[in-house]
């Protein structure tokens, strides 16, 4: 059975943090997202705006209270030197299924640096330890080794292609690698 927050929790390991997003992460969204490689590689448009960025934190409240999706900010540091990394979620949530997807991109100055790599293992075992999934998949485009390696790193299994899973706003439809973690076979933090 599928536990669901009725808030999203801050989730914490050594220098990592994973926490709600907040008014004041607008801006550094926005700005975040003015690297062509997020929109190149995500569901992120290419002309993001402050606008698009406040949706995205203003929509948290009624993502949780229709069980679409659990939105995290991610960040890097300790106390006040703590740095805007990136965002993550659990999201295309199927209760029924007990499984879940992970999206995340993370800011120009923070990749390569391991960041995203504990951030997906932090979300994984909220997703699998606390909410009771089973099954989380990440669907990466067939370019982008980078997430393809991150994901690995972090203990998801490449399954195989999706053929012409997503449209991309230039109108080609591209094939994504499907990556998974399984409950039962996954590694936890501690």
């Amino acid at each position: 059975m599928i536990w669901w927050p009725s808030e999203i929790p801050t989730l914490q390991y050594g220098r990592y943090t994973l926490r709600p997003p907040i008014d004041s992460d607008v801006t550094s969204i926005f700005e975040a997202c003015q690297d062509p490689l997020i929109p190149r590689f995500t569901t992120v448009p290419a002309n993001y705006t402050m606008a698009h960025a406040l949706d995205y934190v203003q929509r948290v409240p009624a993502s949780i209270e229709l069980q679409r999706e659990i939105p995290f900010v991610i960040e890097f540091g300790v106390g006040d030197d703590t740095e805007f990394a990136g965002v993550i979620s659990l999201h295309t949530i199927s209760i029924d299924n007990h499984r879940a997807e992970i999206g995340y991109w993370m800011h120009k100055p923070m990749r390569g640096k391991g960041i995203g790599t504990m951030a997906t293992k932090m979300i994984t075992d909220y997703g699998f330890d606390t909410l009771g999934f089973k099954r989380i998949e990440a669907a990466v485009d067939t370019d982008n080794t980078d997430s393809q390696k991150l994901l690995s790193s972090a203990g998801y299994q490449r399954e195989g292609i999706l053929q012409q899973r997503v449209m991309r706003s230039n109108g080609d439809q591209i094939d994504m690698v499907m990556l998974a973690a399984i409950n039962q076979s996954w590694k936890r933090l501690d």
